[in-house]
């Protein structure tokens, strides 16, 4: 059995659905609809809310930051998962393995950290607006966007380097159409307790910490609708919470399934771990959009100001 080490790198091969190789031209489908539905649709909010001055807020700012990282998060996968699907080029480099997993984590660590920036918006427009524009200024949101990026790149490249000290003389054949952390780790014939205890530790503080502190927020968030005199005033402010609290289950949810796919799932079909991954990095850059385009009024106006425009020029 060949050994990989340092100075030799392995060429991995990527795979689509295990054991459904036969349906990939048909699966390629759906997914190319996901693609074309979360690009489309993530650039759209962007473009909106850079180009209508209405739009220029606090709430509607960490929103197309949401956007760019779903955008990110669709590019970093796009560039292995239709070769996979349709032209069979299943084989890539351990450089640019590394290369696409980092990527693909960032954004999703990203993500995760604006989610939770979403949530602290959403705790001072409601519990203190009468600050609210001077709490959260153009600046300190160019600050919080700064603090997101340099957080995951800090914790993600350690994690990187360490994959490289590794020796691989398993099989080279990854589960996933792109390279994924854990993936990678269990084709290593070394001894990986460091990466294991990395790669956990990265989550928790990321996403297990932001998921604690999104929580926190909405208890002090009811607490301070609960003192609002006014029902009418307790529906509506609560209101402006439903597309953040739903854009954050469609994260969450299919994060802990993958997590215990991966950890309890081991008698599972091969298949199984491949469908949650592929729901945890493609159902949220998809249904953000949507979410935001039909529960936010002033998208849905501006999105109708910007057909409407296009359709006088026609």
């Amino acid at each position: 059995m060949p050994i990989f080490h340092n100075s030799t790198l392995p060429t991995f091969l990527l795979t689509g659905f295990p054991g459904l190789e036969w349906a990939h031209a048909w699966i390629s489908i759906p997914f190319l609809c996901l693609y074309v539905t979360a690009l489309s649709g993530n650039t759209l909010i962007l473009f909106i809310v850079l180009t209508e001055p209405s739009l220029h807020e606090p709430m509607y700012y960490f929103l197309s930051m949401l956007s760019t990282t779903d955008i990110g998060l669709c590019i970093s996968t796009l560039v292995t998962v239709p070769g996979t699907f349709w032209l069979n080029a299943w084989k890539i480099s351990f450089d640019a393995c590394l290369s696409q997993m980092f990527f693909i984590h960032l954004f999703t660590f990203m993500e995760s950290s604006v989610l939770l920036a979403m949530a602290f918006d959403r705790f001072v427009a409601i519990s203190n607006p009468l600050r609210y524009a001077t709490i959260l200024t153009q600046a300190r949101i160019a600050q919080i966007a700064l603090a997101v990026i340099t957080r995951g790149t800090v914790i993600l490249t350690p994690l990187v380097l360490l994959l490289k000290r590794l020796s691989f003389c398993h099989s080279n054949v990854l589960h996933h159409s792109y390279c994924f952390h854990p993936d990678v780790m269990k084709l290593s014939c070394s001894d990986t307790k460091i990466n294991s205890a990395f790669g956990l530790t990265a989550i928790i503080s990321t996403a297990g910490v932001d998921s604690v502190f999104i929580l926190l927020s909405y208890v002090l968030i009811i607490r301070s609708v609960l003192n609002i005199a006014s029902q009418e005033e307790r529906k509506k402010a609560f209101s402006t919470c439903i597309s953040h609290i739903t854009a954050v289950a469609i994260f969450y949810i299919p994060l802990i399934s993958l997590s215990f796919v991966h950890r309890f799932g081991k008698h599972a079909p091969p298949y199984v771990p491949t469908l949650t991954a592929n729901v945890y990095l493609f159902i949220p850059p998809v249904m953000n959009p949507i979410i935001y385009s039909v529960k936010t009024k002033q998208i849905q106006k501006a999105i109708l100001k910007l057909l409407c425009s296009k359709g006088t020029h026609i």
